[in-house]
């Protein structure tokens, strides 16, 4: 007997949860699986560890981003590439930016959102924004040498960088926003699993996240010339990389079963939600460990 879903609720990520939920018999949140339900007890767990995990993060993340700038502006003639200060300067800019919007994610998974939708859907533009920009400067930096010199033509390339990516993050807000409940909560996705915003959405972070490094990796190996500039210090931006990898992968198997592409299970029911957090919670450790990273590179 394959299992039915009698109610289910939409995967839950840092940003999905702001109230007090709860998964029990009484709300129905449970697979019938030869007749034994199935409970699934992320939340409760999230909203214990979620906030202490960001709060110490943010804290972190503050401390490796300042001693950054500090760095860059007291030896700025020690960056060269392909750490060089223009790239550094502007990954501390996306790092900070991150960081800076942790404290208001803790605080609204402890006491429910109370900022309205407007700054729910803000708070996901610029988390996004951040992200892209991030990724876009990496992938940028590992196959050119454009961020060499502070020049025009890389001035112009961070205008473009940054724009781009803020218009990538929009459709992430029009899918975010508020829901009622015990406390209000600020969702990751307030539309249909299928809505288009949420599909550029979710295709947009496959491709920042997933296809992007791996075009890249395998230029790198195949292209003699990529092959013969990879320098070590390359390694510390692409961190950036390898660690949101595994939560893009979350991401695409969370459609899947959302969108039913994937026949669900008790298994899937009670440990997925518990994956796709702890992917995505080791993708944010990219605002405290990347400037730590990139620190050393330039130490060693």
């Amino acid at each position: 007997q394959s299992p039915s879903v009698l109610e289910s609720k939409n995967s839950l990520d840092l940003l999905e949860i702001m109230g007090n939920l709860s998964y029990d018999d009484s709300n129905g949140t449970f697979l019938d699986y030869d007749a034994a339900p199935c409970h699934n007890q992320y939340c409760p767990l999230f909203q214990r560890v979620a906030p202490t995990f960001l709060a110490v993060t943010c804290t972190v993340a503050a401390l490796g981003t300042g001693a950054l700038l500090v760095a860059l502006a007291k030896r700025p003639h020690a960056w060269g590439w392909p750490q060089s200060r223009a790239l550094v300067a502007q990954l501390a800019v996306g790092t900070g930016l991150f960081a800076a919007l942790l404290p208001p994610v803790a605080v609204g998974i402890r006491q429910g959102w109370r900022l309205g939708t407007g700054l729910c859907r803000l708070t996901h533009l610029l988390w996004y924004w951040s992200l892209f920009a991030q990724g876009l400067l990496v992938g940028s930096g590992s196959c050119s040498t454009a961020w060499c010199r502070w020049d025009p033509r890389s001035r112009r390339l961070a205008v473009a960088v940054w724009a781009g990516a803020l218009l990538l993050a929009t459709p992430s807000a029009l899918a975010s926003g508020t829901v009622a409940g015990p406390e209000t909560s600020c969702v990751h996705r307030r539309v249909d699993i299928l809505s288009p915003a949420y599909l550029l959405h979710l295709a947009l972070c496959l491709c920042l996240f997933l296809l992007l490094p791996s075009v890249l990796l395998v230029a790198t190996l195949a292209v003699p010339r990529l092959r013969a500039g990879w320098e070590p210090g390359i390694s510390a931006s692409w961190l950036f990389f390898g660690l949101w990898v595994p939560y893009s992968v979350g991401l695409a198997v969370d459609f899947l079963l959302q969108a039913r592409l994937l026949q669900p299970t008790c298994g899937t029911f009670e440990h997925f939600d518990y994956v796709l957090g702890l992917s995505e919670g080791l993708g944010v450790l990219h605002c405290c460990l990347g400037p730590a990273a990139l620190l050393a590179a330039q130490l060693c």
